[in-house]
């Protein structure tokens, strides 16, 4: 033991060693570059002035690790230098590292970046920072900082000094005290917790806080496990399920399907795409993991592709999973989808202008539609505790209906748009029984943590029930419901981009199909044609863009790709119309013969071509008034494997909470939002690369295969508390109360 104690020791020195001399290194980076920029401003003031620039130099050389300073002109020679600074970093030497070599067209003035490297000299080691010295625009030069590293080495041997000194303390702690008392208890104890673990024994309260804590440890070990094991894929998914949940068969009810059959101006039979986040999301993970997709039949030749028991294989020539036609009539589908799903809820939980309308029949219909998908559902699974994952607003009644015929299931629920305040939900006349539907989930997901709190406020004050604020959790007659925060986010790589043109092809086949001039420059916005996407304020912007910035007139063409959806509403007959005239408008304004600021795309359009003006645009501007989370935004980041363009992206979207490098704007400010369209064709290449990088690295990370395996570790780990604690059998005698 006192030999494992003593390796440990050791092998932790190296590891503190290691990492206190990064953190010093990074403390020493971050000291000089806050120190040069702290004093740009005076070393420009004094730039032409011998005495005052030397001045600013010697006092930036006071500081007791600086070993000296040096201000060179943008030829390269010595302008002012402390006495200490090495020769090894003065101007001549350290200049070529910073000078840009080449300039752009028609530049005069030699362009500078930061530069900085550590060196070994024989009296110890040496920081050497270099950043460019700027005026009104135009580099004057460049100075040097190099900082004196030896008291790193001081101040590492001070650090293991006091680790060995904690770990001997330790080390008396661990072998002394625990030896008288551990013999007394141990044994006792361990046998009662083990019996406990298994199932055999009593609870005993003195038990709970451990218990607890562990659940704690193993949750927080598994999510750190998970995350650290390097990327997120389709084959992790699916060891994620058979370790987890043993691999059962995910059965998915959406009301959209992933890929619709319709007939042809010819009478073939041709596939489409739905434009939608929500298939966007889910396709890869059926994909991944198999199962059976439950959704309504929608296309014209939906039927005539079905087998007898309304099943289809898709995608086509892969065939990897099912779909399940569920058959709606015009009655249930105007009632249950374009009544009360998308004249109630869609306006209720977005904040968009759009006054709700909620009427008895539409509810009638809603329940109805409900039930039917819900009985499908329990048609498709082939246990008794199916994986069952529940998509969106369309079936919110659906999870307590299926929990009622499969009280063992795992019910994860997903809701892809905002929840709103508690308030708010109370303008719905059945608010309690769209509660209680949800509830009969095992988990119900939002994007962000603020719809976490909105729904957990509405059940609290609309319904009686506990609330679990440790576990964030909603105990009602016996059943626990988790609620959680799950961004969405795309698979990765997305097999659009992996399939698409190269990017200079992508770029030349827009110009020819929009028929832009080579210097043309593009701005793209791609939604379906909702009032929740903002598209009226997105053409206002580019119309306040070209009046405040006229030399973009006749160079910015902007396409909105916008596929009409739910035409049958008078909402959206009004926006089509408005959408057209507002285009019309701008076009007679800015517009001429050969050229059009605004093309409006109203069509379906398949994912290679969206990825094709993706990869081929200079900005992509996403103005959602409110929205859940938006994905055109992580597609259009996915598509840019050039690192170029730019984002911009509306602040009420949950995509903004992550996309931090975005340019975030208020869609309502107009003036705000053609400012970021300047500044996005203004910016220069390596920032954009930057912004670019930082956010291709997050939807990399945080891809869907991670968002479907995180809900699906929290099911598997839910269902296991729930068979320590008996709760599965007990689900038979709560079954009644959904």
């Amino acid at each position: 033991m006192l030999i494992a104690l003593a390796l440990l020791t050791w092998a932790v020195s190296g590891v503190v060693q290691t990492t206190t001399h990064e953190w010093f290194e990074r403390d020493v980076s971050e000291h000089a570059r806050l120190a040069l920029i702290g004093a740009m401003p005076s070393m420009a003031d004094a730039w032409y002035d011998p005495v005052r620039l030397q001045e600013q130099l010697m006092a930036m050389d006071r500081d007791v690790r600086v070993i000296g300073v040096a201000a060179c002109n943008a030829d390269l020679t010595t302008r002012s230098v402390t006495p200490d600074l090495p020769e090894e970093f003065r101007c001549q030497t350290v200049g070529p590292r910073v000078r840009v070599t080449g300039t752009a067209a028609g530049e005069v003035t030699p362009r500078f970046q930061p530069w900085s490297t550590i060196a070994a000299l024989p009296t110890g080691r040496v920081y050497v920072t270099a950043m460019p010295i700027v005026s009104q625009g135009q580099a004057l030069g460049y100075a040097v900082l190099a900082h004196d590293l030896s008291y790193i080495e001081r101040r590492e041997a001070r650090a293991q000094t006091f680790l060995l000194v904690v770990f001997g303390v330790l080390a008396l702690l661990a072998f002394g005290i625990p030896l008288l008392v551990a013999r007394r208890v141990r044994h006792d104890w361990s046998m009662e917790l083990h019996k406990l673990l298994r199932g055999d024994g009593k609870r005993r309260r003195e038990f709970e806080p451990i218990l607890g804590d562990m659940r704690d440890l193993i949750a927080r070990m598994a999510d750190e496990r998970d995350d650290s094991n390097g990327q997120w894929t389709a084959d992790r998914l699916k060891q994620i399920l058979n370790r987890n949940l043993h691999g059962e068969k995910v059965v998915i009810l959406a009301n959209r399907e992933p890929y619709v059959h319709i007939l042809g101006d010819g009478g073939q039979t041709e596939v489409q795409h739905p434009a939608s986040g929500l298939v966007t999301a889910l396709e890869p993970i059926m994909r991944a993991c198999s199962g059976v997709w439950v959704a309504h039949g929608s296309g014209s030749a939906d039927r005539a592709t079905v087998d007898r028991h309304d099943h289809v294989r898709v995608p086509p020539q892969e065939e990897s999973y099912e779909i399940r036609r569920v058959w709606l009539t015009e009655e249930e589908q105007h009632g249950y989808y374009y009544g009360f799903a998308n004249e109630g809820l869609w306006p209720l939980c977005h904040t968009a202008h759009a006054r709700p309308q909620f009427r008895a029949d539409d509810w009638k219909y809603y329940r109805e539609v409900n039930r039917k998908f819900a009985e499908a559902v329990c048609e498709e699974v082939d246990s008794k505790n199916p994986v069952v994952l529940v998509q969106d607003y369309h079936f919110a009644l659906a999870p307590a209906m299926i929990r009622k015929r499969l009280p063992t299931a795992t019910i994860l629920t997903f809701w892809h748009i905002p929840w709103p305040n508690a308030e708010r939900m109370g303008i719905c006349p059945w608010h309690n029984e769209i509660l209680e539907g949800l509830l009969g989930s095992s988990i119900v997901g939002f994007h962000t943590q603020l719809h976490c709190n909105n729904f957990l406020d509405t059940v609290d004050r609309y319904l009686e029930t506990r609330r679990d604020r440790e576990q964030n959790a909603v105990v009602m007659r016996g059943h626990q419901t988790l609620v959680r925060p799950y961004p969405i986010a795309l698979e990765w790589p997305v097999r659009w981009v992996e399939s698409a043109p190269p990017l200079e092809e992508c770029r030349a086949q827009v110009w020819r199909s929009l028929g832009l001039k080579p210097d043309a420059l593009l701005g793209l916005g791609i939604d379906r044609l909702d009032y929740t996407k903002g598209i009226e304020e997105r053409l206002l912007a580019v119309e306040l863009f070209l009046e405040r910035y006229p030399q973009y007139r006749g160079r910015l063409t902007f396409a909105q790709l916008a596929e009409p959806s739910r035409t049958e509403i008078e909402r959206y007959k009004e926006l089509n119309v408005a959408v057209e005239r507002l285009a019309e408008r701008i076009n007679q304004r800015f517009g001429a013969a050969d050229y059009r600021p605004i093309v409006l795309l109203r069509s379906h359009h398949e994912p290679p071509d969206v990825f094709r003006f993706y990869r081929a645009a200079d900005f992509c501007y996403v103005s959602s008034l409110h929205d859940g989370m938006n994905l055109v935004a992580k597609e259009f980041v996915a598509a840019r494997t050039d690192l170029k363009g730019v984002l911009i992206l509306s602040e009420f979207t949950g995509a903004a909470q992550e996309m931090t490098e975005a340019l975030i704007v208020n869609p309502y400010d107009l003036e705000k939002s053609s400012d970021a369209m300047a500044a996005a064709l203004a910016m220069p290449v390596q920032e954009q690369q930057d912004r670019m990088r930082s956010m291709r690295s997050m939807i990399g990370r945080f891809n869907v295969y991670r968002w479907a395996g995180k809900m699906l570790v929290d099911a598997a780990r839910l269902r296991n508390q729930e068979r320590l604690t008996g709760r599965l059998a007990e689900r038979t005698l709560v079954n009644a109360s959904f």
